[in-house]
């Protein structure tokens, strides 16, 4: 992946994308953690999981340039999502403030790029996603950020086209998305999800 995402400062839309989650998972009511999402394998709860440790996984590789993919934490009090997401999204933007990190080679398990490359395709496009999956799980309680739907649809649909999937990605097939519908849904189904 190169291109604009590696010629740009991602950290502004990072910062961006993670506040919108921030402020879905602070939403949630303990009473809909066990409601499912669009992304099959995870309910409410199991999702907020995934979140934690994504931006907790994005510290570390921040902080040392691999990471070693944590598993989604447990023993979260329910109204302790919030605190778990926010510990996370600060841990993340201290190992990212330095700006050669932006240009340092960072591993996953997808390749080797440059951190911003990584904080593009990774971070941001990640965030947007399933920003999308929490705020339709929970009925849409605030509004989402279109003009970072429209980037991260972009991004998707240049690095994860139509004829890459299948086991080795984890993405389902592209699905048709309603006439008008906004680049969140957009994203969605090519992303694979069912949009109603």
């Amino acid at each position: 992946m190169t291109g604009t995402a590696a010629l740009t400062d991602p950290r502004p839309l990072m910062d961006r994308a993670v506040a919108q989650v921030a402020a879905l998972v602070a939403a949630v009511p303990a009473e809909r953690l066990g409601d499912p999402t669009p992304c099959a394998e995870f309910d409410v709860r199991a999702l907020l999981g995934h979140l934690v440790a994504g931006v907790n996984d994005g510290a570390q590789l921040g902080e040392k340039g691999s990471v070693e993919w944590s598993k989604p934490p447990t023993g979260i009090a329910d109204d302790g999502w919030g605190r778990a997401y926010d510990e996370g999204r600060a841990r993340l933007a201290a190992a990212w403030a330095d700006d050669a990190k932006l240009a340092r080679l960072v591993s996953v398990e997808w390749g080797t790029f440059p951190g911003a490359v990584y904080l593009t395709s990774g971070m941001v496009l990640e965030s947007v996603t399933h920003a999308w999956d929490l705020s339709h799980a929970l009925g849409h309680p605030l509004p989402l950020d279109q003009e970072l739907a429209e980037l991260a649809l972009g991004w998707a649909q240049q690095f994860l086209p139509a004829d890459r999937r299948g086991p080795e990605v984890p993405f389902g097939p592209v699905r048709p998305a309603p006439e008008g519908a906004d680049a969140y849904a957009r994203l969605a189904a090519w992303l694979g999800r069912e949009v109603a």
